[in-house]
Formats: C-alpha cells, sequence, structure tokens
C-alpha cells in the first residue's frame, strides 16, 4: 500500500470501526503556532469522544500518512518550508523525500488510498472571484469529482465566488447537500444566498446518502455543508468588509495560486482582532463532531 498507515487507524479499518480523515494544511498553512497544533490534537479528541478514529493526513519525509502522532502534528506546526500540497504536488513531495500538508484535494486521495471515505475540514476551495479572467479553480473541486470522498465542511470559504463554485460542483455531478438547512453556508457565516440540492437533519440520513452512492458505484465525492454554530456565525457587513479590504490587499501585492487563501485568511484574522479565527477553529471542530457521528451511524449499517 502506498499509504502509511498508524497502528490506531491501519487496526479501526481492519476491525471495520469508523475512521474520519482530517487534513494537515490547517496545521501548516492555515493557522499560526500553537493555535494550529491545539485546533489539530482538539479535533482527533473530537474523532474520538463520537466513537470514531482520527486519520490526520500529511506527507512525512515523502510519505504519504494517514494517521500522525503527536510529534508529527507538533512538527508541522512549527517547522518552516513545509509544502502545502495538492494532486500535482503529491508525487513531486513524495520523490524528493520532503515534507507536506495536505489540502482537501490531497487529502481525499490519501484517505482513498488508506480506504477511508469520510473526511471533516473546515472549508473546501472553489472557484476565486474573477475566474473568468484568472481561470482560479481549486482543485478540490475537480477532486470532488472524481475520488469517492464525503467531505463535510461549512460550505466554501466566502472570499470565493459561491455561486460559480456550486455551478461548477453542479456540472461536475457533485451532490451539494446541507446539514440542517436548505441554505448553503458561507464558512464564517451561516447563509450565502444560496442552496444545497438538499437538506439532511441527521447523520442517521447522511450515512444513508452515503450507502446510496456507494451501492450506486458512483465513483465522487460527496459535499455536506455544515453551518457554523449560531454563536460563532460572524456579522455578514463585517467578514465581508474584511474580505474586500483582504481581497484588494492581495491583488496590490500580486498574490496568486496556492498562495492566496493562506494570505487571505491571516489578513482577515488581522483585520477582525483575531474574531475570524476563533470562528474558524470553531466551524472546524463542529465539521469534525459530524463527520465522527455520520462514521459511526455508516459503520452500523455497513
Amino acid at each position: 500500500m502506498p499509504v502509511v498507515l498508524s497502528n490506531e487507524v491501519k487496526e479501526a479499518l481492519e476491525s471495520g470501526k469508523p475512521v474520519v480523515a482530517l487534513e494537515s494544511t490547517i496545521i501548516s498553512h492555515g493557522m499560526p503556532y500553537p493555535k494550529n497544533v491545539e485546533t489539530a490534537m482538539r479535533c482527533e479528541e473530537i474523532v474520538r469522544e463520537e466513537g470514531a478514529v482520527p486519520a490526520t493526513c500529511a506527507v512525512i519525509g515523502g510519505q504519504l500518512c494517514a494517521g500522525l502522532d503527536s510529534d508529527m502534528i507538533e512538527h508541522l506546526g512549527m517547522a518552516r518550508g513545509v509544502a502545502k500540497v495538492s494532486r500535482r504536488d503529491l508525487a513531486r513531495v513524495a520523490a524528493a523525500g520532503a515534507d507536506g500538508a495536505t489540502t482537501v484535494a490531497a487529502t481525499m486521495i490519501i484517505a482513498h488510498m488508506a480506504g477511508i471515505e469520510l473526511f471533516a475540514t473546515g472549508g473546501v476551495g472553489g472557484v476565486h472571484r474573477g475566474a473568468q479572467v484568472t481561470m482560479d479553480i481549486s482543485a478540490d473541486l475537480e477532486e470532488l469529482s472524481r475520488t469517492p470522498v464525503t467531505v463535510v465542511c461549512a460550505g466554501v470559504k466566502s472570499i470565493l465566488d459561491i455561486g460559480l463554485t456550486l455551478e461548477y460542483l453542479e456540472t461536475k455531478g457533485v451532490p451539494v447537500v446541507s446539514c440542517g438547512t436548505e441554505d448553503f453556508p458561507a464558512f464564517y457565516t451561516r447563509r450565502s444566498g444560496f442552496f444545497s440540492d438538499a437538506r439532511y437533519d441527521s447523520p442517521e440520513e447522511l450515512a444513508a446518502l452515503i450507502a446510496a452512492q456507494r451501492e450506486l458505484g458512483l465513483n465522487n465525492g460527496i459535499l455536506i455543508a455544515n453551518p457554523i454554530p449560531e454563536e460563532y456565525s460572524m456579522d455578514e457587513a463585517e467578514i465581508n468588509a474584511a474580505i474586500e479590504t483582504a481581497l484588494k490587499q492581495a491583488d496590490e501585492q500580486g498574490i496568486r495560486g496556492k498562495r492566496i487563501t493562506p494570505f487571505l485568511l491571516e489578513r482577515i484574522g488581522q483585520i477582525t482582532a483575531g474574531k475570524s479565527l476563533e470562528s474558524n477553529i470553531q466551524l472546524v471542530y463542529n465539521n469534525v463532531r459530524l463527520a465522527a457521528r455520520i462514521g459511526v451511524c455508516l459503520n452500523k449499517g455497513a
């Protein structure tokens, strides 16, 4: 197998226990130290509290890994120069024997290789604003169309063009459903002004959807949008103003490609005096908890 499994993940898969994949860009590129490490460790604790097994994914010394120990997570949180790895980067980073933090796309690939069908993250990438000129469309969307892993997220980041992102996913045949609402959430806020394909109100219902997708042999992912908890949802006007300021600064500094999302998240955090970071952390916890509950239900019905 091209993926190295931790003992905990290996035993869970062999015994049929539910496993939830977690990404690692949140550790190396999404938050400052030590918040990044604390958040990653807490995500793993939440998965275990809900009766599932966490599998944080990354590239360590050129080896694709599903399941990291605390030392590996600490290393990713503190080390400089850790590559941000999407599909196109996996072979290059592996060949170089380097370390890499996996995006949504790369985490989906590693999870699928390992036999893990559920993955919790903060938000997925999407169609960037102005993509009709720049053609800047996240590889996450392509991965959702070709890799049968279900992704639980808080929607797509509101720095993106949400309408075009949903149109792209529809074209690619990716089911987009929301938990507990018809609205499609916008990461920092519970509503985006757009709607998901369907509403599901419980982990049991969502597990049944995943099982049906599996039984039909459809080789694409499912996107489950789970709104940020009400108490951590940000004021829409405040967050939109911060996003516009950050986007303008990114344009002035010529920041493009894979550098833009980490830049925007950092600047938005600074502009909102840390409120967006706290919202980010809480929505990740919320998604991880839901994914673990879905995994437990899916496991019962397997």
